[in-house]
């Protein structure tokens, strides 16, 4: 088991900031994070030792946001999310998750791009009316978000491709991001046992980080409860900028 003092100086910080981003501030964080624990373990066994965390962190997550959340949202993006899953499972060994990567990565920088360009832009001052549900839409990007989550643990992007147009206020959109993650970590716990990633090394690993777990988390929520929708959703879309980028960086090899 990976107990040396090095192991440490990397899995502390990756933990806080994935944390951080579980208590609503941004998938960036977690991409940031997640290179971090890649510096001493393989990144197999990084993602390994973090999904036990992750689910902690989710359950924190879904006390702090119990009374926020979008229930439409979740209903038509969670079929295709787990049917994405069970794909990621089946054809993990035939799609390049770097190729993923990099599909995922270009999508949302240009998703991004474009939020940036009509807000700031030279058009800057057009009201963008909310997007309404769209089922065949979430199930797609629902899709996307589960097969992502899976093969190359970029599930993030494709979520908010859907849900930010949505303009959800700042709590409800955390509250529905929360409550979707917290049920694709769960329902990914099966294949990672299934394909022997959570033997007892890796858990032991994992139990030692999990006190740094909720004070991150709650430190998340806490900033994210105090930000207006005006200085939340250019966060959020930057956040998920910086996340775009992390995730075709990583995909080209870079």
């Amino acid at each position: 088991m990976p107990m040396d003092v090095s192991f440490y100086y990397a899995a502390i910080p990756a933990v806080i900031l994935v944390g951080l981003a579980k208590g609503g501030m941004g998938d960036a964080l977690s991409l940031i994070g997640l290179p971090f624990l890649a510096l001493v373990v393989s990144p197999v066994q990084a993602a390994a030792i973090l999904l036990p965390i992750l689910v902690f962190m989710d359950m924190i997550s879904l006390v702090i946001w119990r009374k926020h959340g979008d229930w439409t949202t979740l209903r038509i993006m969670l079929p295709g999310a787990i049917f994405g899953i069970a794909l990621g499972w089946g054809t993990s060994a035939l799609v390049p998750g770097n190729a993923l990567r990099v599909v995922i990565g270009v999508v949302t920088v240009l998703f991004c791009l474009r939020y940036f360009w009509n807000n700031f832009g030279p058009g800057a001052g057009r009201v963008v009316p909310p997007h309404g549900q769209r089922p065949v839409r979430a199930t797609l990007w629902g899709t996307f978000s589960g097969y992502g989550s899976f093969v190359a643990h970029a599930g993030g992007a494709p979520f908010q491709i859907y849900a930010l147009p949505l303009q959800m206020p700042p709590r409800e959109y955390t509250g529905t991001s929360a409550r979707f993650f917290a049920i694709l970590n769960a329902v990914k716990l099966v294949p990672y046992f299934a394909l022997g990633q959570l033997d007892t090394q890796n858990l032991a690993a994992s139990a030692t980080l999990l006190p740094f777990a909720p004070l991150a988390t709650i430190a998340g929520a806490w900033c994210v409860k105090r930000m207006q929708p005006r200085i939340f959703y250019p966060f959020m879309y930057g956040m998920a900028l910086i996340a775009a980028v992390l995730i075709a960086r990583e995909g080209l090899g870079y």
